[in-house]
């Protein structure tokens, strides 16, 4: 009969993460928060029964709409409390622009205030904040003026940006300017499934340019108003596989990487100071095919779980010689089947990349809550916590101790070692 030891951290077997790496979770305010007003709520409300109705009925049309959420605007320091506890020295959230600016160019000073005291009790719990400026959602009135899709409209954008940075600089060092705009572009104005649901190429082109050009804004304006800050994107890149290394499978992944990996990070390469990874997908190219996978694995959402990928990702990001995040890296997994093996996984790859030369500093589990994911609402579960959301109670499940545990030894181990008894 054999018997498995997990082994310890200063153990041969076990592979250290560099000194001050960061361990942590990610959220972002419309998914956590509850009580929104912006233009995904009023998308949600239009839109939630006919998502009903593509689902089958398997899903009311209350699960569409976000409405409170987790409450974690008003239980932040209870969720805070479990972070700590669960080992976590770092934690990234995003603040909501339709709160802080509702009207054009009126700000709300108890909004300000209320992101402050999540600063502050962050900090409190000698956890690092990372903020995103901006994780999808837009105050109704920009979205009348046309939202991104018009260049005149960068101004308003970078004016929030710089009242919230002068207003937050004292307790905030790390700033992700844009959430994955690539996936945002390619959702809202290229395939038309979320708002504002638009199928046009010259608009989702546009919007990928002016994104960029709200980045650089930014990155300068913060500079100017805080010279140590660090600032960068949180930016969602994808392994493509090249199957068996075939001429036609290896020219079609060479155009894809440039434009859905590259093309984004290097017009911005000299306006960031770090990489935020947000790494979920592995997109094998099989005879002109995408998403040719195996899936042994797969999530709720019915993704591939392929920990690997993520070695292979933060390689081809050693050229642009810059500290690197991972801002997201989770899965969709109610029953917690999938989680503890999902993590240790993703870990080993990570720590082989490390070894490899990728200045990798920290890793943000997505997410610490279950929590509201847009377009298909609250049934996938992402949380290292569950959440009751008829209660609100939290609840951490069991791969939360496992991460915990490595996030407290700063190591993984690459094999259990197995002796006999």
């Amino acid at each position: 009969m054999s018997k498995i030891f997990p082994q310890k951290a200063d153990s041969p077997l076990a592979k250290k993460f560099p000194e001050c790496f960061l361990w942590g979770a990610a959220t972002s305010a419309h998914q956590v928060e509850g009580n929104n007003h912006n233009d995904w709520t009023e998308w949600e409300k239009e839109n939630a029964q006919r998502l009903s109705k593509e689902s089958g009925g398997k899903y009311p049309p209350e699960n569409y709409i976000s409405g409170k959420a987790c409450d974690h605007y008003n239980r932040y320091e209870e969720d805070f409390d479990l972070a700590r506890r669960l080992g976590h020295n770092a934690h990234r959230f995003s603040i909501e622009w339709s709160r802080i600016e509702p009207e054009e160019g009126k700000f709300d000073d108890k909004e300000i205030e209320h992101y402050r005291d999540v600063i502050r009790a962050l900090r409190a719990r000698n956890i690092e904040p990372f903020v995103t400026l901006w994780h999808w959602t837009l105050p109704v009135w920009f979205v009348k003026k046309g939202g991104f899709e018009k260049s005149g409209n960068i101004k308003y954008f970078v004016r929030f940006c710089e009242y919230a940075a002068k207003e937050f600089k004292d307790g905030v060092k790390f700033w992700i300017t844009l959430n994955e705009p690539e996936i945002y572009a390619a959702n809202s104005y290229l395939k038309g499934i979320w708002p504002p649901q638009k199928k046009n190429l010259i608009s989702y082109l546009q919007v990928m340019i002016n994104l960029i050009k709200v980045h650089r804004e930014v990155y300068i304006m913060i500079k100017k108003i805080s010279s140590d800050a660090k600032i960068g994107v949180a930016k969602n890149n994808i392994y493509f596989e090249a199957y068996r290394n075939k001429f036609h499978n290896l020219m079609l992944k060479k155009f894809i990487d440039w434009w859905w990996n590259f093309y984004f990070l290097n017009r911005i390469k000299n306006y960031q100071d770090f990489i935020g990874l947000n790494h979920y997908f592995h997109n094998r190219i099989k005879n002109f095919k995408f998403n040719q996978n195996e899936n042994k694995k797969i999530s709720d959402m019915s993704w591939e779980l392929y920990p690997e990928a993520i070695y292979y990702v933060l390689e081809c990001l050693k050229k642009y010689s810059k500290p690197v995040y991972i801002t997201e890296n989770g899965l969709a997994d109610a029953k917690d089947e999938n989680r503890e093996w999902f993590i240790k996984e993703s870990l080993k790859n990570i720590h082989k990349a490390i070894a490899g030369g990728v200045d990798v500093r920290g890793y943000f589990h997505w997410s610490l809550l279950d929590n509201f994911e847009w377009d298909k609402g609250f049934w996938p579960r992402f949380g290292l916590v569950e959440v009751d959301y008829e209660t609100l109670k939290r609840k951490p499940r069991s791969s939360s101790a496992i991460y915990a545990e490595i996030a407290k030894n700063n190591s993984i181990n690459d094999t259990e070692q197995e002796e006999e008894k």
